[in-house]
Protein backbone atom coordinates (compact mmCIF):
# COMPACT_ATOMS: atom_id res chain seq x y z
CA UNK A 1 0.00 0.00 0.00
CA UNK A 2 1.52 3.33 -1.03
CA UNK A 3 1.98 6.31 1.29
CA UNK A 4 -0.85 8.36 -0.26
CA UNK A 5 -3.29 5.50 0.23
CA UNK A 6 -2.25 5.09 3.88
CA UNK A 7 -2.74 8.81 4.53
CA UNK A 8 -6.17 8.68 2.89
CA UNK A 9 -7.21 5.73 5.05
CA UNK A 10 -6.01 7.41 8.24
CA UNK A 11 -7.87 10.58 7.31
CA UNK A 12 -11.03 8.55 6.66
CA UNK A 13 -10.71 6.89 10.07
CA UNK A 14 -10.28 10.23 11.83
CA UNK A 15 -13.41 11.55 10.15
CA UNK A 16 -15.54 8.51 10.97
CA UNK A 17 -16.32 9.86 14.45
CA UNK A 18 -20.05 10.16 15.29
CA UNK A 19 -20.60 13.45 13.52
CA UNK A 20 -23.36 13.41 10.94
CA UNK A 21 -26.67 15.06 10.13
CA UNK A 22 -29.75 13.45 11.65
CA UNK A 23 -32.12 15.69 9.74
CA UNK A 24 -31.58 17.11 6.29
CA UNK A 25 -29.35 19.95 7.43
CA UNK A 26 -29.24 19.51 11.18
CA UNK A 27 -26.54 18.50 13.60
CA UNK A 28 -27.67 16.97 16.85
CA UNK A 29 -26.07 16.41 20.21
CA UNK A 30 -26.46 12.78 21.23
CA UNK A 31 -26.83 11.62 24.79
CA UNK A 32 -23.77 9.38 24.58
CA UNK A 33 -20.62 9.53 26.61
CA UNK A 34 -17.70 11.16 24.88
CA UNK A 35 -14.55 13.11 25.48
CA UNK A 36 -13.52 16.55 24.38
CA UNK A 37 -13.13 16.59 20.62
CA UNK A 38 -9.62 16.77 19.27
CA UNK A 39 -8.67 19.23 16.58
CA UNK A 40 -8.57 17.27 13.35
CA UNK A 41 -6.02 17.96 10.62
CA UNK A 42 -7.31 19.51 7.45
CA UNK A 43 -8.41 16.93 4.93
CA UNK A 44 -6.51 16.18 1.79
CA UNK A 45 -8.33 17.36 -1.30
CA UNK A 46 -9.54 14.40 -3.35
CA UNK A 47 -11.44 15.92 -6.26
CA UNK A 48 -10.77 18.71 -8.77
CA UNK A 49 -11.67 22.26 -7.65
CA UNK A 50 -15.13 23.65 -8.45
CA UNK A 51 -15.81 24.70 -12.03
CA UNK A 52 -16.07 28.45 -12.51
CA UNK A 53 -18.95 27.94 -14.93
CA UNK A 54 -21.08 25.65 -12.72
CA UNK A 55 -24.37 26.96 -11.36
CA UNK A 56 -24.91 27.49 -7.64
CA UNK A 57 -27.41 24.61 -7.64
CA UNK A 58 -24.96 22.21 -9.28
CA UNK A 59 -22.19 23.28 -6.89
CA UNK A 60 -24.50 22.69 -3.93
CA UNK A 61 -25.50 19.24 -5.17
CA UNK A 62 -21.87 18.24 -5.64
CA UNK A 63 -21.00 19.61 -2.20
CA UNK A 64 -23.82 17.58 -0.65
CA UNK A 65 -22.49 14.41 -2.28
CA UNK A 66 -18.94 15.10 -1.09
CA UNK A 67 -20.14 15.81 2.46
CA UNK A 68 -22.16 12.56 2.47
CA UNK A 69 -18.95 10.77 1.45
CA UNK A 70 -17.14 12.51 4.35
CA UNK A 71 -14.95 14.49 1.97
CA UNK A 72 -15.50 17.58 4.11
CA UNK A 73 -12.66 19.76 2.83
CA UNK A 74 -13.75 19.22 -0.77
CA UNK A 75 -17.38 19.83 0.11
CA UNK A 76 -16.41 23.14 1.70
CA UNK A 77 -14.69 24.22 -1.51
CA UNK A 78 -17.93 23.60 -3.40
CA UNK A 79 -20.18 25.21 -0.76
CA UNK A 80 -17.95 28.30 -0.78
CA UNK A 81 -18.13 28.49 -4.56
CA UNK A 82 -21.93 28.16 -4.43
CA UNK A 83 -22.13 30.86 -1.73
CA UNK A 84 -19.95 33.16 -3.82
CA UNK A 85 -22.38 32.66 -6.70
CA UNK A 86 -25.60 32.96 -4.66
CA UNK A 87 -25.56 33.12 -0.86
CA UNK A 88 -28.48 31.57 1.06
CA UNK A 89 -29.20 30.52 4.63
CA UNK A 90 -29.32 26.87 3.54
CA UNK A 91 -25.87 27.06 1.95
CA UNK A 92 -24.34 28.80 4.96
CA UNK A 93 -25.88 26.15 7.22
CA UNK A 94 -24.52 23.29 5.13
CA UNK A 95 -21.08 24.87 5.00
CA UNK A 96 -21.25 25.25 8.77
CA UNK A 97 -21.97 21.54 9.16
CA UNK A 98 -18.91 20.70 7.07
CA UNK A 99 -16.81 23.06 9.21
CA UNK A 100 -18.21 21.42 12.34
CA UNK A 101 -17.39 17.97 10.98
CA UNK A 102 -13.77 19.10 10.70
CA UNK A 103 -13.81 20.54 14.23
CA UNK A 104 -13.41 24.11 12.94
CA UNK A 105 -15.70 25.34 15.71
CA UNK A 106 -15.24 29.09 15.29
CA UNK A 107 -15.70 28.89 11.51
CA UNK A 108 -18.77 26.70 11.99
CA UNK A 109 -20.25 29.18 14.46
CA UNK A 110 -19.67 32.03 11.99
CA UNK A 111 -21.43 30.09 9.23
CA UNK A 112 -24.45 29.28 11.40
CA UNK A 113 -24.66 32.90 12.55
CA UNK A 114 -24.68 34.00 8.90
CA UNK A 115 -27.43 31.49 8.17
CA UNK A 116 -29.52 32.83 11.06
CA UNK A 117 -28.84 36.40 9.93
CA UNK A 118 -30.21 35.48 6.49
CA UNK A 119 -33.22 33.64 7.97
CA UNK A 120 -33.95 34.21 11.65
CA UNK A 121 -36.69 31.55 11.66
CA UNK A 122 -34.52 28.76 10.23
CA UNK A 123 -34.72 26.04 12.92
CA UNK A 124 -31.86 23.85 11.66
CA UNK A 125 -29.43 26.76 11.61
CA UNK A 126 -30.53 27.82 15.10
CA UNK A 127 -30.08 24.28 16.39
CA UNK A 128 -26.67 24.00 14.74
CA UNK A 129 -25.58 27.32 16.20
CA UNK A 130 -26.57 25.86 19.56
CA UNK A 131 -24.36 22.86 18.83
CA UNK A 132 -21.43 25.16 18.09
CA UNK A 133 -21.94 27.03 21.38
CA UNK A 134 -22.27 23.70 23.21
CA UNK A 135 -19.04 22.37 21.75
CA UNK A 136 -17.30 25.60 22.77
CA UNK A 137 -18.60 25.02 26.34
CA UNK A 138 -20.78 28.14 26.19
CA UNK A 139 -23.77 26.33 27.66
CA UNK A 140 -25.85 29.42 28.50
CA UNK A 141 -25.78 30.58 24.88
CA UNK A 142 -26.46 27.02 23.73
CA UNK A 143 -29.53 26.86 25.97
CA UNK A 144 -30.85 30.17 24.64
CA UNK A 145 -30.23 29.21 21.02
CA UNK A 146 -31.74 25.73 21.33
CA UNK A 147 -34.79 27.39 22.84
CA UNK A 148 -35.16 29.54 19.72
CA UNK A 149 -34.87 26.44 17.52
CA UNK A 150 -37.58 24.68 19.53
CA UNK A 151 -39.84 27.72 19.19
CA UNK A 152 -39.60 27.35 15.42
CA UNK A 153 -39.88 23.53 15.45
CA UNK A 154 -41.40 22.35 18.74
CA UNK A 155 -41.91 18.79 17.49
CA UNK A 156 -38.21 17.95 17.09
CA UNK A 157 -37.07 15.33 19.57
CA UNK A 158 -33.42 16.03 18.74
CA UNK A 159 -33.81 19.74 19.57
CA UNK A 160 -35.30 18.91 22.97
CA UNK A 161 -32.58 16.33 23.56
CA UNK A 162 -29.96 18.93 22.64
CA UNK A 163 -31.45 21.40 25.08
CA UNK A 164 -31.47 18.70 27.74
CA UNK A 165 -27.76 18.10 27.15
CA UNK A 166 -27.02 21.81 27.46
CA UNK A 167 -28.98 22.03 30.71
CA UNK A 168 -27.17 18.94 31.98
CA UNK A 169 -23.76 20.42 31.14
CA UNK A 170 -24.83 23.59 32.96
CA UNK A 171 -25.72 21.50 36.05
CA UNK A 172 -29.44 22.31 35.72
CA UNK A 173 -30.47 18.69 36.19
CA UNK A 174 -34.21 19.17 36.75
CA UNK A 175 -34.50 21.14 33.51
CA UNK A 176 -32.39 18.51 31.72
CA UNK A 177 -34.76 15.82 33.01
CA UNK A 178 -37.77 17.76 31.70
CA UNK A 179 -36.24 18.21 28.22
CA UNK A 180 -35.13 14.58 27.98
CA UNK A 181 -38.67 13.59 28.91
CA UNK A 182 -40.08 15.86 26.21
CA UNK A 183 -37.67 14.36 23.66
CA UNK A 184 -38.77 10.85 24.60
CA UNK A 185 -42.43 11.85 24.42
CA UNK A 186 -41.87 12.81 20.79
CA UNK A 187 -39.55 9.89 19.99
CA UNK A 188 -39.76 7.04 22.54
CA UNK A 189 -36.66 5.36 21.08
CA UNK A 190 -34.37 8.38 21.11
CA UNK A 191 -32.19 6.99 23.92
CA UNK A 192 -32.34 3.32 22.94
CA UNK A 193 -31.91 3.50 19.18
CA UNK A 194 -28.35 2.75 18.12
CA UNK A 195 -27.50 5.90 16.19
CA UNK A 196 -24.43 7.16 14.37
CA UNK A 197 -25.63 10.72 14.11
CA UNK A 198 -24.86 13.68 16.25
CA UNK A 199 -22.07 15.01 18.34
CA UNK A 200 -21.16 13.08 21.47
CA UNK A 201 -22.13 14.83 24.67
CA UNK A 202 -19.05 15.92 26.58
CA UNK A 203 -19.39 13.76 29.69
CA UNK A 204 -15.74 12.98 30.22
CA UNK A 205 -15.67 12.24 33.96
CA UNK A 206 -17.17 9.13 35.59
CA UNK A 207 -19.14 11.45 37.91
CA UNK A 208 -20.81 13.17 34.95
CA UNK A 209 -21.54 9.87 33.24
CA UNK A 210 -23.00 8.43 36.43
CA UNK A 211 -25.27 11.44 36.96
CA UNK A 212 -26.35 11.38 33.33
CA UNK A 213 -27.28 7.69 33.51
CA UNK A 214 -29.28 8.31 36.67
CA UNK A 215 -31.21 11.16 35.04
CA UNK A 216 -32.01 8.99 32.00
CA UNK A 217 -33.09 6.15 34.32
CA UNK A 218 -35.46 8.62 35.94
CA UNK A 219 -36.92 9.53 32.54
CA UNK A 220 -37.54 5.85 31.76
CA UNK A 221 -39.04 5.32 35.22
CA UNK A 222 -41.48 8.18 34.67
CA UNK A 223 -42.58 6.53 31.43
CA UNK A 224 -43.04 3.16 33.10
CA UNK A 225 -40.21 1.53 31.12
CA UNK A 226 -38.77 -0.72 33.81
CA UNK A 227 -36.35 -2.53 31.47
CA UNK A 228 -34.47 0.57 30.40
CA UNK A 229 -34.78 2.23 33.79
CA UNK A 230 -33.01 -0.69 35.46
CA UNK A 231 -30.44 -0.81 32.66
CA UNK A 232 -29.51 2.85 33.22
CA UNK A 233 -29.53 2.48 36.98
CA UNK A 234 -26.97 -0.30 36.56
CA UNK A 235 -24.90 2.02 34.32
CA UNK A 236 -25.09 4.71 37.00
CA UNK A 237 -23.86 2.25 39.61
CA UNK A 238 -21.04 1.03 37.38
CA UNK A 239 -19.90 4.63 36.99
CA UNK A 240 -19.95 5.08 40.75
CA UNK A 241 -23.08 7.22 41.26
CA UNK A 242 -22.89 8.05 44.99
CA UNK A 243 -26.57 8.86 45.57
CA UNK A 244 -28.16 5.71 44.15
CA UNK A 245 -30.43 5.46 47.22
CA UNK A 246 -32.25 8.54 45.91
CA UNK A 247 -34.39 6.07 43.94
CA UNK A 248 -36.27 5.48 47.19
CA UNK A 249 -36.94 9.20 47.65
CA UNK A 250 -37.96 10.35 44.16
CA UNK A 251 -41.58 9.76 43.15
CA UNK A 252 -40.72 8.82 39.56
CA UNK A 253 -39.18 5.55 40.80
CA UNK A 254 -42.15 4.54 42.99
CA UNK A 255 -43.28 1.72 40.69
CA UNK A 256 -39.77 0.58 39.79
CA UNK A 257 -38.67 -0.10 43.38
CA UNK A 258 -41.27 -2.90 43.54
CA UNK A 259 -39.83 -4.67 40.48
CA UNK A 260 -37.99 -7.89 41.50
CA UNK A 261 -35.17 -7.05 39.08
CA UNK A 262 -34.68 -3.72 40.82
CA UNK A 263 -34.62 -5.41 44.21
CA UNK A 264 -31.97 -7.83 42.94
CA UNK A 265 -29.92 -4.99 41.43
CA UNK A 266 -29.96 -2.97 44.63
CA UNK A 267 -29.08 -6.06 46.67
CA UNK A 268 -26.10 -6.88 44.46
CA UNK A 269 -24.85 -3.27 44.26
CA UNK A 270 -22.51 -3.68 41.24
CA UNK A 271 -19.11 -2.22 41.91
CA UNK A 272 -18.01 0.84 39.98
CA UNK A 273 -16.02 0.01 36.85
CA UNK A 274 -12.59 1.60 37.17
Amino acid sequence: MNRARIIALLTSLLLSLPLAAQETNAMTVEQTVGTNALQMPDQLRRVPPPSKTASAKDLEMQADILRAEKNYADSLDYYRAAIKSHDTAVLENKAGIAELQMQHLEDAKDRFEKAVHLDRTYPDALNNLGVAFYMKHNYKKAIKTYGKAIKERPGSSSFHSNLGSAYFANKEFDKAFAEYGEAMEIDPEIFTRQSTSGVSAKLGSPEDRAKFHFVIAKVFAQRGDADNCILYLRKAMEDGFPAIDDVYKESEFAAIVKDPRFVTLMASRPEAVK
